[in-house]
């Protein structure tokens, strides 16, 4: 990466970091914070999703008939 993408990374860690401790802190008023393991179930199910998307997307644009160099 080039060095002024290290530097936007770092500025945007930094704003995040800055927001998480003051401003948001102590603001859990969203569902599914009081849902037991739903980041693990979250994490599960986008892998589940990533998985079948790129076999879909693999099978639609990647793969090719078998007798693709006999025609």
């Amino acid at each position: 990466m080039k060095k002024w993408h290290w530097i936007a990374l770092g500025i945007i860690f930094v704003i995040s970091l800055i927001l998480e401790f003051t401003f948001l802190a102590g603001y859990d008023s969203h569902w599914w914070n009081h849902i037991p393991a739903f980041y693990a179930i979250w994490g599960f199910v986008g892998c589940v999703a990533v998985i079948y998307i790129s076999r879909w997307l693999g099978k639609l644009f990647i793969l090719s008939d078998e007798d693709y160099y006999d025609r």
